[in-house]
């Protein structure tokens, strides 16, 4: 495998600042919720799509460009939000969401030497720094006098690759919205870009930006979380900065594929398992799947981490139409429930490892989905966070097969490769639906190199014997 540093064969072509048109009439804040105080929290998302295209860069800034620019302005009209700021003044006082006449949106393009096939490829691990050229650096926040920080919220980068193809890049912070909403979007501006080449206007909703049905709904929870940010949030960094290259010099990342025949089979040799009732869906089953290798591949002769020790996965559910207090389907901002399962290294090291994961998984997800269970235990959430995490042996699941990736079209066809870039630097796997349709689940996984041998041995040999 190269060592391949893209840094090297990237050249800036262009830096625009792309604000809303129409622009907003007056300066406008937007309160966060409670189901947005957990992602204060969390570094900036960043997410890559690749797409062919024959254009040479002459080509592209002449006939492709403008429109782009065009079409993200005016999407950012719909989004304003996130061509705005989160203001984040001093205890007591609750950070919001700011956008007003002025604002926004940094984009950069650049052009690649690089190897835009062998970058896109599933067939090999790669240096984990090679993608990191094609995410956007977010600018840095400023502060007013009286303390109060100004965090940016959204940074776009295009990439193009001459007569071979492009990437747009964007990186965004999860406070301002969740994966559903930042999908919304992306694929809202390619609509809007796609009429403009056609002439044709297409009909997609905007979204919804109005948050106090949830505020009223929830008052308890509004009060405890904004505290725990108080308490958590004090001396919080909002800069993440660029990720150095040298932090990733000996990780590797890949793209891991479950087809649906490969769920369906899992879902069996599950059941053989464990007959007991539990849900048993093709999220349940691959997630089961991944973690229980990741926790093999990092336990295994691992004598520090006894065999009653507790290995831990989080993920996320989207509540949109689950909470029932009419939030639209199209709500701006985050919307999901933060959930945790736990299994002792005993059972994950056991022949019986993946069932065992798959049960618990499967009941969490029943739990959720009971009356009341999407929002019980909210009040922990943030705490548990930062406890396990501090533990280090938690894995988080990002993205979702339901954020529909592949489905972000510019009028180019499906993205030929979408990459969720921040799990090289985090406990996180990725999971977005299989490109190529029918079901199945792309999983991204970045770690050490030696790691990913051990863990792609397990993935492939356990996939063969189910």
């Amino acid at each position: 495998m190269e060592n391949s540093d893209q840094s090297q064969s990237l050249k800036l072509l262009h830096h625009f600042q792309v604000s809303p048109s129409p622009p907003p009439s007056a300066v406008s804040n937007l309160p966060l919720t409670f189901l947005d105080y957990p992602w204060l929290l969390c570094r900036p998302m960043q997410r890559l799509f690749f797409y062919d295209s024959p254009l040479s860069t002459h080509q592209f800034t002449q006939t492709i460009l403008p429109h782009l620019k065009t079409s993200l302005s005016a999407a950012l009209h719909h989004f304003l939000p996130l061509a705005g700021h989160l203001i984040s003044p001093a205890p007591p006082q609750r950070p919001y969401l700011r956008f007003s006449d002025g604002d926004s949106v940094p984009l950069t393009v650049a052009e690649s030497a690089g190897d835009f096939d062998q970058i896109i490829t599933n067939d090999r691990p790669r240096d984990a720094r090679e993608l990191r050229p094609f995410v956007p650096e977010m600018p840095d926040s400023t502060m007013e006098p009286d303390g109060t920080k100004l965090v940016p919220l959204l940074a776009i980068r295009i990439t193009l690759f001459p007569g071979k193809g492009l990437c747009i890049g964007c990186q965004f912070a999860h406070v301002a919205t969740d994966g559903m909403g930042f999908h919304h979007f992306v694929k809202f501006w390619a609509s809007l870009f796609r009429s403009l080449k056609s002439g044709v206007k297409e009909d997609i909703p905007s979204p919804a930006r109005d948050r106090e049905v949830i505020r009223v709904a929830y008052p308890i929870l509004e009060s405890v979380l904004l505290n725990q940010w108080f308490e958590f949030g004090s001396s919080w960094d909002f800069d993440s900065g660029p990720t150095h290259y040298r932090d990733l010099s000996d990780k590797v990342r890949s793209t891991f594929v479950i087809t649906r025949t490969n769920i369906e089979r899992m879902k069996l040799w599950v059941r053989g398992k464990n007959p007991t009732t539990f849900r048993l869906s093709a999220f349940v089953v691959s997630s089961a799947f991944i973690w229980a290798n990741l926790v093999k591949s990092q336990a295994v002769g691992d004598s520090s981490v006894g065999p009653d020790a507790l290995y831990h996965l989080s993920f996320v559910a989207d509540c949109r139409q689950r909470l029932q207090i009419g939030l639209s389907p199209w709500y701006l901002g985050n919307c999901l429930g933060i959930y945790y399962v736990s299994m002792k290294k005993s059972d994950a090291v056991g022949e019986n490892g993946f069932a065992v994961a798959a049960e618990a998984i499967g009941r969490k997800v029943e739990e959720l989905e009971s009356g009341g269970g999407l929002l019980r235990g909210a009040e922990r959430w943030a705490p548990e966070w930062k406890e396990l995490s501090e533990e280090g042996r938690l894995i988080a699941i990002a993205g979702s097969p339901r954020l529909k990736a592949y489905e972000t079209d510019f009028g180019w066809g499906k993205p030929r490769k979408s990459e969720v870039v921040q799990v090289d630097s985090s406990a996180s796997v990725a999971l977005c639906e299989s490109r190529d349709g029918g079901g199945g689940v792309e999983v991204g996984v970045a770690m050490a190199r030696s790691k990913m041998e051990v863990f792609s041995g397990l993935f492939h040999y356990f996939l063969g014997q189910i």
